[in-house]
């Protein structure tokens, strides 16, 4: 199959007041290798919801970091059993006491390398193993502008550094309206999220900014 070939301007252009379910379809309608991801946060359920409408056949890939709190572990299993989504799990090699045993702990704001080494641990390899086993072409993600100063640079739909196509149905959305539509659905918050990768506001977890 021949590699995927978009006019990104003029694709964004079209999809810009499109509702995030016409975007999934979209992208879906592709007919390419396609993938899900959530964190499990505190409003993920609103991704999880959205592509499920469409299509529930979709893989939905979670790294588990290992450093998730109970509360996170809970909404998500009650979300995994409601809207029935094929879910996928990946996890570190190697648990998180002995990592902190070995690293002294999660790297602080001022340790730039051992944050860089400690990301590639909980993040980025399991997310590698993901992307070995699924191959996707299109990666379905609930990124949105107003998180970061990296996103501000992206679209509705970019392409990864790693060569896939990045959707993202929510881009646009304000924290009003994922509330929003988190209280229409009836959707369940993990209010205790912990990312140990994001030990500052506004700093990217490596997922969308790996090389």
């Amino acid at each position: 199959m021949r590699a995927l070939e978009l006019d990104f301007d003029s694709v964004n252009a079209s999809l810009r007041d499109a509702s995030p379910q016409d975007i999934v379809r979209w992208a879906l309608g592709l007919g390419r290798n396609t993938i899900a991801t959530t964190s499990m946060g505190r409003n993920a359920a609103v991704m999880l919801h959205l592509v499920g409408e469409v299509d529930k056949s979709v893989p939905t890939v979670w790294v588990d970091t290992g450093y998730n709190l109970r509360d996170t572990y809970v909404v998500a299993e009650r979300l995994i059993r409601d809207l029935e989504l094929n879910i996928h799990v990946y996890s570190p090699g190697m648990t998180s006491e002995r990592r902190n045993a070995i690293m002294g702990g999660i790297p602080t704001v001022d340790e730039e390398e051992r944050h860089k080494e400690f990301t590639r641990q909980v993040k980025l390899d399991p997310f590698d193993r993901a992307l070995a086993d699924f191959a996707p072409e299109i990666w379905l993600t609930g990124i949105r502008r107003e998180e970061t100063e990296h996103r501000k640079s992206l679209d509705i739909v970019s392409l990864d550094s790693r060569g896939i196509i990045k959707v993202a149905p929510i881009f646009y959305w304000s924290e009003d309206e994922v509330d929003a539509y988190m209280q229409q659905h009836r959707l369940p918050t993990c209010r205790h999220y912990f990312d140990p990768t994001k030990v500052q506001d506004g700093r990217e977890c490596g997922l969308h900014t790996a090389a």
